[in-house]
């Protein structure tokens, strides 16, 4: 009886410990491989080039990176490479271009707009009769300027009545565009129409944080305009052992400091 008992207790603990070496090896394992995939975006953020695939990049202590560095441009993409943008904070969408040595924008060089730009957000899940779900609503600034003088437009849109005087969104609904489904939109063609020479678009979120889609085409798929370069969209794997770690972030343009750009005054001169 006494044997039987200790070699139960000897198995159970040598069983448990045999446990806990695994978890902290797989542990280790999975920290190497987070490392190894942040190494990998480090890389392609110190990148400028428009696409960099990085073949399994072996950086030591058993781990490695495979790392994909892809442009986000054209006429139809998510604004902030999909990510949630924060109320009152904002994302910008330029149709001008940047000097990839420099990260300055190119304000002499703005992109022919061929008068249509339609924004999407929010999810099809919101419900303006909700008290813990209803959608965001936005502003939208856009600055047009030839290099010199500059002026600024503003728009705002919302898909429930909130008393705030903003313009009627078309929402709440179904909107696939690009991949995503979204629940609200802008009213067709009334978003920068007439407008020309638009150097930048800044998207506000408010009431809560939403994603954004840009189509920059009537809601048709026609008129569209090619945009430049809007920053890139890195997905990086990590790998150490069996534990595999990705990580997918979105690498912007710097966004422009114009505090005056939400909260200043414009008074147009003749």
């Amino acid at each position: 009886m006494v044997v039987v008992v200790a070699l139960t207790v000897g198995l159970s603990l040598a069983s448990r410990t045999i446990t806990n070496l695994r978890s902290s090896s797989e542990e280790a394992q999975s920290q190497k491989a987070l490392a190894a995939a942040e190494a990998g975006v480090e890389r392609a953020i110190q990148s400028n080039t428009p696409v960099t695939i990085y073949s399994p990049h072996d950086i030591g202590n058993n781990s490695s990176y495979v790392t994909t560095s892809t442009p986000a441009q054209n006429s139809t993409f998510k604004l902030n490479g999909g990510n949630l943008i924060q109320k009152d904070e904002g994302a910008d969408i330029w149709f001008v271009p940047h000097d990839p040595s420099t990260d300055n924008p190119v304000y002499t060089s703005p992109a022919t707009f061929q008068g249509r730009l339609n924004l999407y957000w929010g999810s099809p899940s919101d419900d303006c009769y909700s008290s813990t779900n209803k959608p965001a609503a936005i502003q939208v600034i856009i600055v047009t300027g030839n290099g010199a003088a500059a002026k600024s437009y503003r728009y705002a849109y919302d898909s429930c009545s909130r008393a705030n005087n903003f313009t009627t969104a078309n929402g709440i609904s179904t909107y696939p565009l690009n991949g995503v489904t979204y629940g609200n939109r802008t009213p067709n063609n009334d978003l920068a129409s007439g407008l020309s020479n638009i150097v930048m678009v800044r998207v506000v979120p408010i009431y809560k944080d939403t994603v954004v889609g840009v189509q920059a085409c009537s809601q048709s798929g026609s008129s569209c305009t090619s945009l430049p370069l809007q920053g890139y969209n890195i997905d990086s794997t990590g790998k150490s052992g069996d534990a595999n770690r990705r990580i997918t972030v979105f690498k912007g343009w710097p966004q422009t400091y114009l505090p005056y750009l939400s909260y200043g005054l414009f008074v147009a001169g003749n």
